[in-house]
């Protein structure tokens, strides 16, 4: 098998004068990958490049590829995804994955960025102060998940878990879906991919097909999100993920 015309030429779109060490040393495997990843399924959809990266790195965060992670970030970047956009994925991965797990990427990002000569830090995306994040994340978590939802949510917790819902709406989504540099739609795409990535998060899949569905990103988008992480994610989680879809979006009595 050769690699096809279509796969080197995105290749060398995204990875330009990069020769691969595992194409010497790995060639049958790198011959596979590289015809799924950049031919086979770029053939899907009409995801674009930036968003298409946007996602992958993301979900690169909650798989811990951290090597991939930077090989994927200097393509990203030269796809004309922005420091700011870059930046802003990895802040919003630290609700859904935990500082532990976002430590080393935020390094790694500021490695490269700082190899290309961007200046740290970046101009600040917060919009919220120590008195507002609780107001305008119940406010963000309502659009994104529904008014009534978050509504019984507090209402129903026991008041000994009383302050996660707090922490929730106020730390989640008032701290970071609240912040400049994304827009919630993209977030929801971003949170989505995460998620899906982690394995084991099926209960709050479910509930982000919803809510990317409450803000505009259709079943459509949400496959061909899935599309373009199944050569980084492999197929367990995607179909796993693809189950929850059907679930959501899919009629009851649909044959």
């Amino acid at each position: 098998m050769a690699i096809s015309d279509a796969a080197r030429r995105h290749h060398d779109e995204l990875f330009p004068g990069h020769v691969s060490t595992l194409a010497r040393t790995d060639p049958e495997l790198v011959e596979v990958f590289d015809n799924f990843a950049f031919d086979e399924v770029l053939r899907h959809g009409s995801l674009d490049t930036r968003t298409r990266l946007m996602v992958q790195l993301a979900s690169m965060i909650a798989c811990q590829a951290v090597n991939e992670y930077r090989v994927m970030l200097g393509a990203a970047l030269t796809a004309g995804v922005t420091p700011v956009e870059v930046k802003e994925i990895v802040y919003q991965a630290v609700p859904y994955v935990g500082m532990a797990k976002v430590f080393d990427f935020l390094h790694a990002t500021n490695d490269v960025l700082t190899e290309r000569g961007v200046e740290l830090p970046l101009p600040g995306q917060s919009t919220t102060t120590p008195d507002t994040r609780l107001e305008r994340g119940l406010a963000v978590q309502k659009q994104i998940v529904g008014a009534a939802r978050v509504e019984a949510l507090h209402a129903s917790a026991p008041e000994d878990e009383q302050h996660i819902q707090r922490y929730l709406s106020a730390h989640c989504f008032g701290d970071h879906l609240t912040r400049d540099g994304l827009d919630v739609p993209m977030r929801e795409l971003l949170t989505f991919a995460v998620l899906v990535s982690l394995g084991g998060c099926e209960p709050q899949v479910k509930g982000h097909v919803a809510a990317n569905l409450n803000v505009g990103n259709d079943r459509v988008r949400l496959i061909e999100v899935l599309t373009q992480l199944i050569p980084f994610i492999g197929y367990p989680r995607t179909l796993n993920a693809l189950r929850v879809l059907d679930e959501v979006t899919v009629p009851e009595d649909t044959p």
